[in-house]
């Protein structure tokens, strides 16, 4: 069983920022939250809709072979590929822009697998749009955790259950100097915060 997610800050409105990664009011972001909000008042819908929009619509590189990097929301959308973090950048800037509270989320897998954390209906629910390629089985759920991948303790994995307002700096980091190009994530991808 995963430890409940934690945020670690108190401050909802730091999980609505804006910035650099997260650029929710670009045009092309607030147009694409505008299209998925659906007609009714549920922001759980919304939040259904933009999840599975990047799960399905944005090409994870290991799946689709691709040597693009990117990293800024906005780039993601505008390339319509990503490597796990940067779909989380996407959906975080999808969630955030239709006003609902997005944070970050971790696993140490092989490497370190990047995910969401939603607040909707008074609680926290982490979120794992990486696509379904591949073996992943990641689901939009609000009640129980439905993670692409499961966390294997006997073989060292790690989860980590805080939810950061901002991806974490090691990713960004790698994902902003990192040269692209084939396999270009297998050259040096973080494996711990």
């Amino acid at each position: 069983m995963n430890p409940a997610p934690t945020p670690t800050s108190d401050r909802l409105s730091d999980y609505l920022a804006a910035d650099a990664v997260v650029d929710h009011e670009h045009p092309s972001i607030r147009a694409l939250a505008d299209a998925l909000r659906p007609g009714g008042d549920d922001p759980a819908e919304a939040a259904e809709a933009a999840f599975l929009f990047v799960r399905d619509e944005v090409e994870h590189v290991m799946d689709a072979a691709d040597p693009r990097v990117t990293w800024r929301a906005s780039d993601v959308l505008r390339e319509r590929v990503g490597i796990c973090h940067a779909k989380a950048h996407l959906l975080a800037a999808l969630l955030r822009a239709q006003g609902i509270p997005a944070g970050f989320c971790y696993q140490e897998l092989s490497v370190l697998h990047g995910l969401n954390a939603v607040y909707l209906h008074g609680k926290w629910s982490r979120l794992d749009a990486r696509g379904n390629r591949t073996g992943a089985g990641g689901e939009f759920s609000l009640d129980a955790e439905k993670l692409a991948w499961p966390v294997d303790l006997a073989r060292g994995e790690r989860d980590h259950p805080e939810i950061h307002p901002a991806p974490a700096p090691v990713v960004v980091d790698f994902l902003m100097t990192v040269e692209p190009g084939p396999g270009w994530y297998e050259k040096g991808l973080p494996r711990t915060l």
